[in-house]
């Protein structure tokens, strides 16, 4: 009978593998986790780092979403009460235009309308967390500032024209603000500014009460052109909404999938660990035996 010279090598070596799958059951067991390490499964080590970088990802855009979010909401607040106030101002002033009030009436009327572009301006100079929303990107910078030193007065944008987006975990660009400019300093009767200060001169003594009327009418225009540019608010903060929850879903989804990934089954890697063990217990017993005497002692003679 030929016998394997490296037989013994063979049983050591397998005994080796066998305590060291036995160690890893048991830490498998004892901490829920299948996968401790890059060398004990590299496939699912690689599945989970892009599953963590991806949930990453959606948890970093959620928390900029409610940030964000948050702004929208306040300028979408804000641009709500602009319109509350161009709308009484265009209330003011048509009831005003009827060429029957005396210098007195139009000096109060002036008052009330320079009253709603006092308070105009302060919503345009509206901030968020210390961040003017109105500036764009020059969000540390009060936007709007008045000048009645003239007749009519004027109002001078101090911000700049950036747009800022947000990009989801989809790739999908949110558009995040309005520069002021746009919103309130359009060109001719699309100036909310400009057109309440001709309104605020027009009524002022020594004012000229027979432009009212354009001037009445291109308010309307400047209140319809708010609400456009609201509009963009609006559909900013749906969009920011909905990506939202979608970023919220699949975070759930990947945790999940993670977990499965990562988890050990335990009902599995017990029943491996036993059979681990009893493997082991058998090797350790073959070895002993060979150790007591020849190997040649140990085999059958016929």
């Amino acid at each position: 009978m030929r016998v394997d010279p490296s037989y013994v090598t063979n049983l050591v070596s397998a005994l080796d593998q066998s305590q060291s799958n036995s160690q890893q059951f048991s830490s498998e067991l004892a901490s829920g986790v299948r996968v401790t390490s890059l060398s004990s499964d590299p496939l699912a080590a690689g599945e989970d780092v892009l599953l963590l970088n991806q949930m990453h990802q959606d948890d970093s855009f959620t928390q900029s979403s409610g940030l964000v979010t948050g702004q929208l909401q306040v300028a979408d607040s804000a641009l709500g009460q602009v319109v509350s106030q161009l709308t009484e101002a265009i209330s003011l002033a048509t009831s005003a235009s009827n060429g029957t009030m005396n210098a007195s009436d139009r000096q109060s009327i002036s008052n009330e309308l320079a009253g709603i572009r006092g308070e105009i301006l302060s919503l345009a100079n509206s901030s968020y967390q210390g961040q003017y929303i109105f500036a764009g990107g020059n969000s540390a910078t009060m936007p709007f500032s008045l000048n009645s030193a003239t007749s009519p007065a004027t109002v001078t944008y101090n911000g700049d024209a950036n747009v800022n987006y947000l990009q989801t975990p989809s790739g999908q660009q949110i558009q995040l603000n309005v520069p002021g400019d746009q919103i309130f300093a359009g060109a001719g009767v699309n100036s909310v500014f400009g057109v309440l200060n001709s309104l605020v001169a027009d009524f002022a003594p020594g004012g000229t009460a027979g432009n009212a009327v354009a001037d009445t009418t291109a308010l309307s225009s400047a209140l319809n052109y708010v609400s456009q540019q609201r509009v963009t608010i609006d559909n900013s903060i749906t969009q920011l909404t909905a990506a939202s929850t979608a970023a919220s879903t699949e975070q759930t989804q990947l945790t999940s999938a993670q977990t499965n990934l990562m988890q050990a089954d335990v009902a599995q890697v017990a029943t491996q660990l036993s059979l681990s063990q009893t493997q082991q217990t058998a090797l350790e017993a073959v070895i002993a035996q060979l150790g007591s005497g020849s190997l040649f002692d140990k085999l059958p003679i016929g």
